[in-house]
């Protein structure tokens, strides 16, 4: 326990370094994906369930994942993001030029990111997948399970504004059912009439507390409210949501 917290302290915020040296130069895949007869591995992102090392495993933290699309591998161990060249040869991936951050998150287990990221460096890799289930075997026995990663839903989930100010303190969450949208523009709560059809969602004009808050929150808090009593785009992405109003603005927010 000491060696890991002497560890993360030591990690410099994101900082790209190489996880190990790059074994040749690799051509990227020809996009086809092939893994047997099975579904493409490629252009899908695969949520990561667990990783088996050592004879021991290791159950995944929320968020790491992995893709496969255009010649590179990218995704996360659980905390630090990664990207890596890749090719795809039959059930074979191979893996070159891997790099990482090295950050430091007191939530996510050291043993499981190492174990990952040992894993996915700059090496042959067998890929098997079965419906919507990937399992990834090195030479030495060493597995990752994985799974197809779903859209989240837009009604139902806490949807958190990445605005930088507002510390994950602003959040939207629509209710389809009851036609809804409500939470927090950051200091303020918001709610309002939200329908949602043919991907657009039309917000009414906004219902909110009258706190006074620092001048930055307050200026986040007027552009939020310029998204309210109109016309919207929206798309979802895996985890992210992205709202578009009609001149342009645009403001993305991550599920929790």
């Amino acid at each position: 326990m000491d060696r890991q917290k002497q560890r993360m302290t030591l990690m410099a915020a994101a900082m790209l370094i190489p996880l190990m040296a790059a074994c040749g130069n690799e051509k990227a895949d020809d996009g086809s994906g092939s893994v047997g007869a099975g579904k493409p591995v490629t252009g899908v992102r695969w949520s990561v369930d667990s990783v088996t090392t050592d004879g021991r495993t290791h159950k995944a933290p929320a968020g790491a994942h992995v893709t496969i699309d255009k010649g590179r591998a990218e995704g996360s161990f659980g905390c630090n993001k990664f990207g890596a060249d890749a090719t795809v040869d039959g059930d074979r991936i191979r893996l070159s030029k891997t790099m990482s951050t090295e950050m430091g998150c007191e939530n996510i287990p050291m043993e499981f990111e190492e174990a990952l990221a040992r894993i996915l460096s700059d090496r042959e890799i067998k890929a098997r997948v079965d419906g919507d289930r990937l399992t990834l075997t090195t030479g030495q026995g060493d597995t990752v399970r994985l799974t197809e990663a779903e859209d989240a839903p837009l009604s139902g989930t806490k949807w958190t504004v990445t605005t930088p100010r507002t510390d994950g303190r602003a959040h939207l969450t629509f209710d389809e059912k009851k036609g809804t949208v409500s939470g927090s523009l950051g200091c303020n709560k918001v709610n309002a009439k939200a329908t949602v059809r043919d991907g657009h969602i039309t917000l009414g004009p906004p219902s909110t507390t009258r706190m006074m808050c620092e001048d930055s929150l307050m200026s986040d808090e007027k552009a939020l409210l310029r998204l309210f009593d109109g016309k919207l785009k929206y798309g979802v992405d895996h985890q992210t949501l992205t709202l578009t109003s009609g001149n342009g603005t645009s403001v993305r927010a991550v599920a929790e």
